[in-house]
């Protein structure tokens, strides 16, 4: 491909055609394009997922749609977001080697990116659906957040490469603007896409709309999303964005990315493991899922632990950007004086963090994009009575964040609203 093409969506009939001549992929699956294997698999809201084997291996072609594919074309989508994500994935990688899929090719003008082919890893989601207690996932995805938001931040990087950055994903306009309406505003009044549980849920989804303290307070978690740029985020980061193996955790998806606050990506990832521990009840056909919920708990706790030391740590190291220079601290021989400010910003990271686990939660639910999770349980008033311990739960997190002083309160909380009966 020359990249100079009008923009084609492609097929499983046409993608050989169209990349059988392309190196970079026939060096990883072989150059016979008649023993080429494709299948779709899609990836749910957006794009189009192929998995193409060949002779010698396999890659993943993720190919942007004009369109949100979960609405259809009446909801128009540049093409330019798999733009962001090839960008965003280069940097990912640079800070957390390893940590995501290797890009074998990119293509602009066709919005189309070939990748590492992830096998045998599964979406963590269904890992946590099929009740599957996964070693890895909280240390994994812990070293993975502190190192891309914190060598993606001021705290960091040399200031004019930092800002250059910062103008470059400045232009990921319509997905921070799907970010902005489904996860902040959408959930919290009758928005034309919105659906929930009915009519199980009703009261409660009308309840949640009138209260006036949680309103304002995910108006605020709006503001400091569109307002404080402070690093690059993964922007999307959930257990759907997340492959994993016994062994090994990779991030992928990342087309949200955009600067913004620390704390954005590190809620909105907790927040999955919480609906996933409320969900669990959902998911009992086979037994107990006892273990399983203090397992999503631990991976919490641990997961926080993780991420605080390895900040920590990176703070103590290698904190060469513009922020709280060393100037002014451990070379003057105050090293407490810097200890002094990583516990505030940690402070602030841990505050926050619950003021967007709790949105997060309450827009899987309330909004247009829901998660597997709640919408396998096939039982809707099984469903709506988990769903409902988790939007409380929610509710709580995000309105009295400044009073929540640790994980492990919050945990205690999702285990005695767990406990509750009916909805």
């Amino acid at each position: 491909m020359t990249g100079k093409l009008p923009f084609e969506a492609l097929s499983v009939e046409t993608l050989p055609a169209r990349l059988g001549a392309n190196e970079a992929v026939t060096a990883q699956i072989g150059k016979d394009t008649r023993s080429w294997r494709v299948r779709e698999v899609g990836d749910g809201n957006l794009n189009l997922v192929f998995i193409v084997e060949g002779d010698k291996g396999a890659v993943v072609v993720k190919q942007a749609l004009p369109y949100v594919r979960l609405v259809g074309d009446s909801w128009p989508l540049p093409l330019k977001r798999s733009f962001f994500e090839y960008h965003a994935l280069t940097r990912q990688q640079a800070r957390a080697p390893g940590s995501v899929p290797a890009i074998h090719h990119f293509d602009e003008s066709q919005a189309l990116i070939v990748m590492e082919y992830l096998s045998p890893h599964i979406i963590l989601r269904r890992a946590l659906i099929e009740g599957r207690q996964l070693p890895n996932i909280a240390r994994d995805i812990g070293l993975f957040m502190a190192r891309t938001l914190f060598r993606g931040s001021d705290l960091s990087m040399v200031t004019r490469e930092r800002k250059a950055d910062l103008a470059l994903f400045a232009d990921n306009v319509e997905l921070c603007d799907i970010t902005e309406n489904l996860v902040f505003t959408d959930p919290y009044f009758d928005a034309k896409m919105n659906r929930h549980t009915s009519p199980q849920l009703d009261g409660l989804v009308a309840e949640l709309r009138a209260d006036r303290d949680l309103k304002v307070e995910a108006q605020r978690l709006k503001h400091l999303f569109a307002a404080n740029a402070e690093t690059l985020l993964h922007g999307d980061l959930h257990s759907g964005s997340i492959m994993v193996t016994d062994k090994e955790t990779r991030m992928i998806d990342p087309e949200f990315a955009f600067y913004g606050p620390v704390a954005f990506d590190v809620g909105m990832l907790l927040a999955n493991f919480w609906m996933a521990f409320f969900s669990q009840r959902g998911h009992e056909e086979k037994g107990k899922r006892d273990a399983m919920r203090t397992y999503l708990l631990e991976v919490t706790t641990e997961t926080w632990a993780v991420f605080r030391a390895e900040f920590s740590q990176l703070w103590r190291t290698e904190r060469t950007g513009m922020l709280y220079h060393k100037s002014l601290f451990e070379d003057q021989g105050d090293r407490l004086g810097a200890e002094q400010a990583l516990d505030h910003m940690l402070h602030e990271i841990w505050t926050d963090l619950l003021g967007f686990a709790g949105i997060e939660v309450h827009r899987r639910i309330l909004g247009l994009a829901h998660n597997a999770d709640f919408e396998t349980i096939a039982d809707q008033d099984l469903r709506a009575t988990c769903e409902a311990k988790a939007l409380k739960f929610g509710r709580h997190i995000a309105v009295n964040r400044r009073q929540i002083h640790s994980i492990d309160e919050v945990n205690a909380l999702a285990a005695l609203i767990e406990q509750e009966n009916g909805i």
